[in-house]
C-alpha cells in the first residue's frame, strides 16, 4: 500500500530535476556522442599551441578547413561539429574544453533559430550560453570569450527577424560583461536591399563558399584584435599575448 501511495504521488507531483539541461541531454547525447568522442580522439593525438583561441561551435567551424592560416598569428584550436545548437554544446561543453589550456574562445553556433516550430526564444539562448561561458572560465577563468553573430543565410532568411533579435540578446549580454565580446558579422553579408548576398553561400544556401569565408574570416580576426593585445609579428605577439 505505502508503495502504490509513493508511486501515486511521484505521477502527481513529479520530482524536479536538479540538471538545467535536462530537456536536451537525452537527444544531444543520441545525436552527437559519436561526433564529441572523434574530437576528444583528436584530444589525446593533438598537441595544442600555446595561447591559442580556441574555436567551438556548429558546421561553420567544423568546414573551416583554413582556419589556421585565416587567423594567423592567432594559433587555433577547432572544435566544431556538425548541426549543433547551444543546447547541445551546453551539454557537452566540459568535454570539449577541459582538456585545453587557451587564451580565448570564441563561439559561432547558428542552428537554435532555423524558421522551426522548435525554435528557441532568445532569452533560452541566451540561458545556454551563460552555461557554455560558465564552464569556459570554470576552466581558464581569465579567457577572453568571443560570441560571433549568427549569419543571414539564404536559406533560413525568412527567420531572420527571430535570429536577429537572438544576436541583440547575444550583443547586450556581452556589452554588460567584463572579458565578453561579440562580433558582428551581419552587415557584411547582406547587399544594399538587406537580403543575403547569394555569392557568399554554397549550393545548400545555408553553409558559406570560400568567398563567404574569406569576408568571416576578416571580421573575426578584427574580432580578436579589437580585444586581444595588438601584434605587429607572429613573434611579438606570442611573446606579449
Amino acid at each position: 500500500m505505502l508503495v502504490q501511495l509513493l508511486l501515486s504521488f511521484t505521477v502527481l507531483f513529479p520530482l524536479q530535476s536538479d540538471d538545467p539541461l535536462a530537456q536536451y541531454r537525452k537527444d544531444a547525447v543520441a545525436r552527437w556522442e559519436t561526433d564529441i568522442q572523434a574530437l576528444e580522439q583528436l584530444d589525446r593525438t593533438e598537441t595544442d599551441p600555446e595561447r591559442a583561441v580556441l574555436f567551438l561551435g556548429s558546421s561553420s567551424i567544423r568546414r573551416w578547413d583554413s582556419i589556421a592560416q585565416d587567423m594567423a598569428p592567432y594559433p587555433v584550436i577547432r572544435r566544431g561539429y556538425g548541426g549543433a545548437k547551444y543546447s547541445d554544446l551546453a551539454v557537452f561543453i566540459d568535454r570539449l574544453v577541459k582538456s585545453h589550456k587557451f587564451s580565448a574562445a570564441a563561439i559561432f553556433v547558428g542552428n537554435d533559430v532555423a524558421g522551426k516550430e522548435d525554435d528557441k526564444s532568445p532569452e533560452e539562448v541566451l540561458r545556454l550560453v551563460r552555461i557554455c561561458v560558465a564552464q569556459i572560465h570554470e576552466h581558464q577563468p581569465h579567457a577572453a570569450v568571443f560570441l560571433i553573430s549568427i549569419t543571414p543565410t539564404p536559406a533560413r532568411f525568412a527567420a531572420w527577424d527571430k535570429i536577429k533579435q537572438v544576436n541583440a540578446t547575444l550583443a547586450k549580454y556581452c556589452n554588460a560583461e567584463e572579458g565578453l565580446h561579440f562580433i558582428n558579422t551581419a552587415d557584411e553579408y547582406l547587399n544594399s536591399q538587406g537580403k543575403p548576398i547569394a555569392e557568399y553561400f554554397g549550393d545548400d544556401h545555408l553553409h558559406q563558399n570560400q568567398a563567404g569565408y574569406q569576408v568571416w574570416s576578416r571580421i573575426i580576426k578584427d574580432g580578436l584584435r579589437s580585444a586581444l593585445p595588438t601584434q605587429r609579428s607572429d613573434a611579438n605577439w606570442k611573446q606579449n599575448y
